[in-house]
């Protein structure tokens, strides 16, 4: 059985507001990825800051810069400069992990200032990952202004494409001893329009070198474009039919980038006036709604199930209500088929990242297994950020890792419950009963009190009320004191006082 993907028409979606942008991904009518950037809290990736060491650490090869932010940055000395370099996986460029044989308290002390660039924003309880190897993006290239290094996207395949596109920046890169990488939204590029972005780079870095010298610590020195006009660069492929904007000062901006950088794609930036939001006529809110759900329905009568944790994200492959018109093993295969498509979307979609381990219905057949695994890389082909995919293990578990630049949509738009502090389960009524008893006793043995009042939430104190009223009445008589029952409206289920009368 073959997989045949559907040739893919894209459009770019772009609401803006005073207090936030939203851009959404939507190919062939659905929603892909949703980028979300909040005035008060701009992605951080790309810009460069003056910082200033506060912390060397030997043992783990990493320092802690502080670069203004609320919590210290981390630098390790793999992504200092001087390490090798990565090629680009078609979206960013960083420098590869590796092995820095100098001990970092040699080339780093406290209280020493550092120009950085931030690669992957402030995470939960992390603070910013930073560089000291500086790459300034742009439509078709990145610069690298400490290396004469000429990378190319791995995803450009063809050698004698990958040559032109080296040959074609080898002077401009000997000549200003600096090194590039050509993104995946060169292949094809002229050689005008190559020269036109390296050159723009290269001012940009002038300017930035000018403004470093000037900066005082632990501010920022450059600050990386405005989400609108990075779309533009990052996400805009040959596929993309329109690009829509419901907000006018946005889109001028947009069109200018465009007509200076994107020759004869201008015209498909659109201005979108409509009275109807524009989310909201091509359903993309209500999908926002769903992408936040922890299940997930297939067409099939099927279901995911997404569990996202600090170690790692899992999800869950079940048949639900769908039962086939032949054997067991085709039915598991068939909704393992549909939900490896599905699964891929949600990655995007959610931006869940890290450690992600997938829990297939067990297959018996090797094949099965083989296209299953088929199915899933393909559907991640189009996904910008990069992917890696294991064999399926004994225990019937795929285990993949996706790079994390960014919160993932559940963290940008939610908080932990207060109520069950993330546990997603609330103790029953009947267990926070149990609980109020033993407090009482514990009370009632350490304080002299004419009497004892409890204050509980509603589900609680009607517990207490009926099915452990005897037990209430016989705790009374134990403790020698009445004990009174209140409401507390603004109580969880599992807050309570017990307070001496």
């Amino acid at each position: 059985m073959s997989v045949f993907i559907a040739p893919v028409s894209q459009e770019l979606l772009i609401n803006v507001t005073p207090q936030e942008t939203r851009v959404a991904v939507v190919e062939n009518g659905v929603l892909q990825e949703l980028h979300v950037e909040r005035a008060h809290a701009r992605g951080l990736v790309g810009n460069i800051y003056r910082g200033r060491v506060r912390r060397v650490l030997p043992g783990m090869q990493a320092a802690f810069v502080d670069i203004g932010l609320e919590r210290a940055a981390f630098l390790h000395a793999s992504d200092m400069q001087g390490a090798a370099l990565a090629e680009d996986d078609g979206t960013a460029t960083v420098a590869a992990p590796v092995t820095i044989p100098d001990d970092i308290s040699n080339r780093l002390v406290e209280g020493q200032s550092i120009v950085v660039q931030v690669l992957k924003d402030p995470l939960g309880s992390k603070g910013a990952r930073l560089s000291t190897e500086l790459a300034l993006p742009s439509r078709y290239l990145v610069l690298l202004p400490h290396t004469a290094h000429i990378g190319v996207s791995q995803r450009i395949e063809d050698e004698a494409e990958r040559n032109r596109l080296r040959s074609t920046l080898t002077e401009m890169s000997t000549r200003n001893n600096a090194g590039f990488i050509v993104r995946t939204a060169a292949e094809g590029a002229s050689e005008a329009a190559l020269l036109h972005d390296a050159e723009y780079l290269l001012r940009l870095w002038q300017r930035i070198r000018g403004d470093m010298d000037r900066s005082a610590p632990e501010s920022i020195v450059y600050q990386d474009l405005s989400l609108p006009v990075r779309t533009l660069r990052d996400l805009w492929a040959q596929n993309v039919e329109r690009v829509r904007i419901d907000s006018r000062e946005a889109f001028q901006q947009m069109r200018q980038f465009a007509d200076e950088f994107m020759p004869g794609l201008a015209e498909r930036i659109e201005h979108y006036s409509g009275e109807r939001p524009l989310f909201d006529m091509y359903g993309v809110e209500d999908e926002i709604q769903r992408a936040l759900e922890r299940k997930v329905p297939l067409k099939s009568g099927g279901y995911l199930v997404l569990d996202q944790t600090e170690a790692m994200t899992t999800i869950d492959v079940n048949t639900g209500a769908f039962v086939g018109h032949k054997t067991l093993e085709e039915t598991i295969f068939r909704t393992n088929l549909e939900a490896a498509s599905a699964l891929a979307r949600q990655l995007r979609l959610r931006n869940l990242g890290g450690i992600i381990i997938v829990d297939f219905i067990d297959m018996q057949d090797e094949e099965h297994k083989r296209q299953v695994l088929r199915a899933l890389d393909k559907a991640l082909e189009r996904d910008h950020a990069k992917t890696t995919i294991s064999e399926v293990s004994a225990l019937g578990l795929v285990q993949m890792t996706r790079k994390r630049t960014r919160e993932s949509l559940e963290h940008v738009l939610c908080e932990t419950c207060p109520h069950c502090q993330g546990r997603g389960t609330m103790k029953t009524a009947v267990t926070v009963c149990y609980e109020i008893f033993r407090e009482i006793i514990r009370a009632a043995r350490a304080y002299e009190a004419q009497g004892i009042l409890v204050l509980a939430g509603a589900a609680v104190i009607d517990c207490l009320r009926d099915s452990e009223a005897n037990s209430v009445a016989e705790l009374e008589l134990f403790i020698g004191r009445p004990i009174k029952l209140q409401v507390e409206p603004q109580y969880s289920q599992e807050q309570f006082d017990v307070v001496l009368v």
